[in-house]
């Protein structure tokens, strides 16, 4: 199971006092360098979600590559990753997330790749998703609309033009 190491062994004596004694771990092949060693960074950690609370009123446009997750009141339009919102909170404007929970209440149109309406949600307004998830007792009014892409407003298709008269010459 353990064997004796030679570090504390005296080297054995050589014939030529010159030519020093070889050890055979010596004359092995060295280690290869691995090419798994990278240079860079270790992955940042994902920061935690922004917590909007219950005691806050904003007015205004939110607009975030992050998550939000909200407790109080938004007039305004909110653009986020993730989307929370909670039981008490109040939400007046277009919603725009990869993924939208709702708790509480929102009183404007809603897109997101996954919407989930809680039992305690309020929407008054349509939805826009790719996928949707209503609890039991949820409350809704309004119009849903599955599309692949929800999060890219489609513009209106342009009217068609008249073709122009000939000119008489």
């Amino acid at each position: 199971m353990f064997s004796k190491s030679k570090i504390n062994e005296p080297a054995p004596k050589s014939a030529d006092p010159a030519k020093p004694a070889t050890d055979a771990t010596a004359s092995a092949v060295p280690p290869k360098p691995t090419s798994d060693f990278k240079t860079s960074t270790p992955p940042k950690a994902k920061p935690p979600a922004s917590i909007l609370s219950s005691d806050l009123h904003i007015t205004g446009n939110l607009k975030t590559t992050g998550d939000i997750q909200v407790e109080g009141t938004v007039e305004g339009d909110i653009r986020a990753h993730l989307l929370t919102v909670g039981e008490s909170a109040t939400i007046k404007g277009e919603v725009m997330a990869d993924d939208v929970v709702v708790n509480g209440r929102i009183v404007g149109r809603v897109r997101g790749l996954k919407v989930r309406l809680t039992s305690t949600a309020r929407v008054e307004g349509d939805i826009i998703h790719k996928t949707i998830a209503i609890e039991s007792g949820a409350h809704f009014e309004g119009s849903v609309q599955r599309q692949d892409d929800p999060l890219t407003k489609k513009p209106a298709p342009a009217p068609k033009a008249a073709p122009a008269p000939k000119a008489d010459a």
